[in-house]
């Protein structure tokens, strides 16, 4: 009886360790136990601001079509959000860029592992005006000059802040090539601050991703369009001169140019929760919903069709 009692104790006590290893093994800081799968489970996650109507809307469906997972998403600047890829509670980021190879080899150097990431939808850097501004259209060269503060327009440019945030980054290094922003430039604290001061102010045009206005099924964002005027840009490869709006076919085709796209970098060398949910975004039901939330899917093909109105 106490040979028999000695193997069990031994067997349990072997398989602690066993297990207290290989949970050490997977985190070179400290050990973590796994506690999540594919569907099931709590996990935080880091979201660009910028995109927080339709990852709402994923995460939602998810969470119905799997009611023991549970994500929990913090929406912030893009450069929080990668910094919270070394934040041991944070499993996922959902930005606008992927990593530097200077990034991924620090995370590598961290976490033992680099991350996986992909690029999930195209979206849309929107400029919007007052109601009762008479200039709405634009070309490239008006919104350089806008944010260098050179411009001739009478207009006051409203970022979703001034430091961190996708769309100032994406202004920085697309548009004005690290050229600085022009003394001119407001900061509000949010993507609907900027839709908030545009609507009070006649002599503002703010810059926001086409997430929170692009969308004319969403009743908050039909709300956001009563109040300010969507621009026109310039079409850069329209064989004419052709003025087009952030419309989801003007995504697709490259014919806005103001188009930028989103990805997600997961922090996970397993089949957890992150994982699972990393799944649902780019597969059907996941690109769907971004199609449905007027941007681009980057993972499946749909097909776009030229239409005709007799009239």
């Amino acid at each position: 009886m106490k040979t028999f009692m000695h193997r069990r104790l031994l067997r349990i006590t072997i398989a602690a360790l066993s297990i207290l290893v290989f949970s050490h093994c997977n985190n070179g800081r400290k050990a973590v136990y796994r506690n999540d799968t594919l569907t099931s489970g709590t996990i935080h996650i880091s979201v660009d601001e910028s995109f927080k109507p339709v990852i709402d809307s994923q995460i939602k469906v998810f969470e119905s079509s799997y009611p023991d997972a549970h994500i929990i998403a913090h929406y912030k600047p893009e450069a929080e959000c990668l910094k919270d890829l070394l934040v041991d509670s944070v499993r996922m980021v959902i930005v606008t860029r992927q990593l530097l190879p200077v990034e991924e080899q620090r995370l590598k150097d961290t976490l033992r592992f680099i991350p996986l990431q992909a690029k999930i939808a195209y979206d849309a850097v929107a400029l919007v005006v007052n109601k009762q501004s008479k200039d709405s259209i634009f070309d490239m060269t008006d919104v350089k000059s806008l944010l260098k503060g050179t411009s001739g327009f009478k207009l006051r440019p409203v970022m979703d802040g001034l430091t961190a945030t996708s769309t100032v980054r994406y202004a920085l290094d697309s548009l004005l090539a690290g050229q600085a922003l022009g003394k001119e430039v407001t900061a509000a604290t949010s993507s609907q601050g900027v839709i908030d001061y545009v609507s009070q102010h006649k002599d503002a045009v703010g810059f926001v991703g086409v997430n929170w206005i692009g969308n004319p099924e969403d009743a908050t964002q039909l709300s956001f369009q009563d109040k300010v005027t969507i621009a026109s840009l310039r079409c850069l490869v329209c064989p004419e001169e052709t003025y087009v709006k952030p419309y989801q076919a003007n995504i697709a085709t490259l014919r806005y140019p103001l188009v930028r796209g989103l990805h997600y970098i997961l922090k996970e060398n397993y089949e957890g929760l992150g994982s699972g949910f990393a799944n649902f975004l780019i597969y059907e039901r996941g690109q769907l919903i971004f199609r449905r939330a007027y941007l681009w899917p980057a993972r499946m093909q749909f097909e776009l069709r030229n239409a005709g109105i007799d009239e």
